[in-house]
């Protein structure tokens, strides 16, 4: 999650736009912040992508990060606490924003390559994994760890988790745990693996291709095989303990297995927020059998304007961000107390008006 708090002026210096050759750059320039998004930012890439969409003279378009640490590492989760808490609207004015953008990369009529390289986390995902084509490196650090700060995976991610093979993308949104680049391709949220030394002759290569058919031939000539990542090697684990349709009997099969896995796995799953575990599942599953992104995305925000006015969020956020003492205290404690009927609350409100030109 992330929220603006820069102004249109500041827009120009966090996100830089250009043109080289025949590819148009997308480079996020808040290095110190690991790039984290603001509304300004979001505007600014919605309004690039328009333009170098319509420009005949541009084939591709490349999304990078400044410095050497990540791609986008999500936003200012303690901005979105401290005017939730306010009962401020304008908390919800970013999600109305970047949730169509996250489509508008999806839908993009050009070859849209990501450069994936190191942390690429929430809202990074949103604006990497959607795309046509996603790099990773031996640097890649991919996660959505919403779950353990009282929320869930957004930015589309209950469209995206649901299509990973078996029950990967059920343990990704669950635990929130960080993988590696390999994991990434495996879980179809990434294509190519690069490594991250080529990423510049990468780049320039595609600033010289002339269509299609070339932005692919240059990504091939730098491409090397991923290797195994912890999602493939435990991948019938997962599939056996993940395959259910409710967090208890997730539970429950993880621990009547007696794997270093399947321990580590629960371990983790204890720590995070209940409501937000049995939400994340449920917007999986629904998200599983849905028709559109754009389906995916409407539920995703009427959830979050929900969990506005819930308990877990707040507190995961000032466990993380505020006191920093990371011993969130959620509401419910256990999850036997998160009700069925607990979570009707977050289903019943059906926006309607991010996509007012696509109505399902």
């Amino acid at each position: 999650m992330e929220l603006a708090t820069a102004g249109a002026a500041e827009a120009e210096t966090q996100v830089i736009v250009e043109r080289r050759g025949r590819a148009g750059i997308i480079r996020l320039n808040r290095a110190k912040a690991i790039n984290s998004l603001t509304l300004p930012m979001v505007r600014a890439m919605f309004q690039a992508l328009r333009r170098f969409e319509e420009d005949p003279g541009i084939s591709c378009v490349v999304l990078r990060g400044e410095g050497d640490r990540g791609l986008c590492a999500g936003g200012d989760v303690r901005i979105i606490h401290d005017l939730g808490k306010a009962g401020d609207p304008q908390v919800l004015d970013f999600w109305r924003e970047e949730f169509p953008l996250n489509y508008r990369i999806a839908r993009f009529a050009k070859p849209y390559v990501a450069l994936m390289d190191g942390i690429v986390m929430g809202g990074g995902v949103g604006i990497s994994a959607h795309g046509s084509h996603g790099i990773v490196t031996e640097r890649t650090k991919l996660a959505m760890p919403e779950t353990g700060i009282g929320y869930f995976p957004d930015v589309g991610g209950s469209w995206l988790l649901p299509r990973a093979p078996g029950e990967c993308g059920t343990w990704l949104g669950l635990t929130g745990n960080i993988v590696t680049g390999a994991d990434a391709i495996h879980a179809g949220f990434a294509d190519h693996f690069v490594p991250s030394e080529r990423l510049a002759d990468l780049v320039h290569d595609l600033s010289q291709a002339a269509d299609d058919e070339g932005v692919e031939a240059a990504i091939r000539t730098y491409a090397v095989e991923a290797g195994e990542g912890v999602l493939s090697a435990n991948r019938q684990v997962i599939d056996a303990t993940f395959r259910f349709d409710t967090v208890e009997e997730i539970f429950a099969a993880l621990s009547a297995r007696d794997d270093a896995f399947s321990r580590e796995t629960l371990e983790v799953l204890k720590k995070r927020s209940p409501t937000s575990l049995k939400l994340t599942l449920k917007l999986l599953r629904l998200g599983r059998e849905s028709a559109s992104l754009i389906e995916c995305l409407e539920r995703e925000f009427a959830a979050g304007t929900e969990i506005l006015r819930g308990h877990d969020f707040y507190e995961g956020a000032r466990a993380a961000l505020v006191d920093k003492d990371r011993n969130p205290r959620w509401q419910p404690e256990r999850l036997e107390d998160v009700r069925e009927e607990d979570l009707l609350p977050y289903f019943a409100e059906h926006s309607g008006n991010l996509f007012p030109r696509h109505r399902l």
